[in-house]
């Protein structure tokens, strides 16, 4: 009788070891997860489109004020956060490359003298901050306003403030965002993503009394003839550009202004390292810049730092990293508090209104700043506002108390002329 055989196949060739499973897994990961980080990476731009359906140039005209502000505010805290904040500080920054700028800024000492540097730094960056992260028809946003406008009212009434250094630094917080993100984020801003920004930016300047006769379709000093925010926005950036061409020159006061200026972003950095961080700063300025500021090329090397660094950083945010969630959203100012005061909740030089919270003076980076003898939130006293802020009271010290009835027009007349609704939508009709 034929006795058949069992034939068995040895279990190591059916089962994989552990070490070949988790090379798998290793093997599949790699691969998945940059499509994944890539797929996601763009999701939230589709739903930008969806939830705001500006879809074709024609659209383009019926943009809101709301709708701009809320697109821009997802640039800034949740799409861009980094760059999109450097990139206003930058802005701010480059504007001290006209020399009539500069000249007023040492005349009064608020930029070029190391008692005053850091709190007016702070200011205008909590003003800019209360504009651009409320809604435009929100009582802060308006109370910003006001206050702003009584802070340049005196310069301007008196011609230390020019119309159109007014313009050329409101053109700067339109185009510097773009510019860097264009250059260095993982992905470039699409045409309504400019509309956004040129639509809020234009009603920002109607709000401040800026005039815009200057620009090609500029007629009769707020009115013009453009036909949207992108419209708007490339005339802004044209006209800045050649602004920038014939007024941005050398001048010792641009130097000054560049110093203590530099001296506030490089506030955190450690002495050994200030060297390399002020070749950076050179780096990123630009060869115009760098000559009206007065500064020598940095070596070549930090010039290869910062396009590969960025470089580097571009690809990493596009196929490692997964889209910054909606709780981690980079919100700087807070509600109003019990006190009747707003808290800021970052700063990189002096923590001007910054609560003096548990974490806030024992998080690992508040430990190298005590380690390097710079304040924390809640050091020497009322120095620095712990108790947060009231926006009627932010700017120079010399004008606290004072501006009240100044502002209060402002805002009443914000009430009726800045709701939230189309700027560009009535010069198509």
């Amino acid at each position: 009788m034929y006795n058949q055989t069992s034939f068995e196949i040895p279990v190591s060739i059916l089962s994989p070891s552990k070490q070949e499973s988790w090379t798998y897994f290793w093997v599949l990961l790699a691969v998945l997860y940059p499509l994944v980080c890539a797929l996601l990476r763009n999701d939230r731009l589709r739903t930008t489109l969806e939830t705001f359906p500006y879809t074709t140039r024609r659209s383009f005209a019926s943009m809101t004020d709301n709708d701009a502000m809320q697109i821009q505010q997802d640039l800034a805290e949740l799409e861009f956060p980094f760059l999109f904040e450097k990139s206003l500080q930058f802005a701010l920054f480059r504007s001290y490359g006209i020399p009539t700028v500069s000249k007023l800024l040492v005349a009064t000492s608020q930029f070029t003298e190391p008692s005053t540097a850091c709190k007016r730094y702070t200011d205008t960056e909590v003003l800019v901050t209360e504009i651009i992260a409320n809604e435009p028809a929100a009582e802060r946003t308006r109370e910003a306003l006001g206050r702003m406008n009584y802070i340049h009212s005196q310069y301007r009434k008196s011609g230390k403030i020019l119309d159109d250094d007014m313009l050329y630094t409101i053109s700067l917080f339109a185009s510097e965002p773009v510019r860097w993100i264009d250059r260095y984020e993982w992905r470039k801003l699409e045409d309504f993503e400019k509309c956004a920004i040129g639509t809020f930016w234009k009603s920002v300047g109607d709000a401040m009394e800026i005039s815009w006769e200057k620009l090609r379709s500029g007629t009769g000093g707020t009115q013009g003839t453009w036909k949207d925010g992108l419209h708007f926005w490339e005339e802004l950036i044209e006209w800045s550009l050649q602004y920038e061409q014939e007024k941005m020159v050398p001048d010792p006061n641009i130097h000054k202004t560049a110093e203590e200026t530099i001296a506030i972003l490089l506030w955190g950095v450690p002495n050994p390292l200030k060297p390399v961080g002020r070749h950076l700063v050179s780096a990123l300025m630009g060869d115009r810049l760098r000559t009206a500021m007065m500064y020598p090329n940095p070596p070549a090397i930090y010039h290869y730092i910062v396009t590969y660094g960025f470089a580097v950083r571009k690809y990493l945010l596009r196929y490692l990293s997964l889209p910054r969630p909606s709780f981690l959203r980079h919100h700087h100012i807070t509600e109003l508090s019990e006190n009747g005061t707003y808290y800021y909740k970052r700063y990189e030089a002096a923590p001007y209104y910054v609560k003096p919270t548990l974490w806030k003076r024992w998080k690992p980076t508040a430990w190298l700043t005590w380690l390097m003898g710079l304040p924390l939130p809640g050091d020497e006293g009322d120095k620095y506002s712990p108790e947060g802020y009231r926006i009627p009271e932010i700017g120079p010290r010399s004008m606290k108390g004072k501006g009240g009835d100044y502002a209060s027009t402002v805002v009443e007349g914000l009430r009726t002329t800045r709701t939230g609704g189309c700027v560009f939508a009535a010069k198509t009709q």
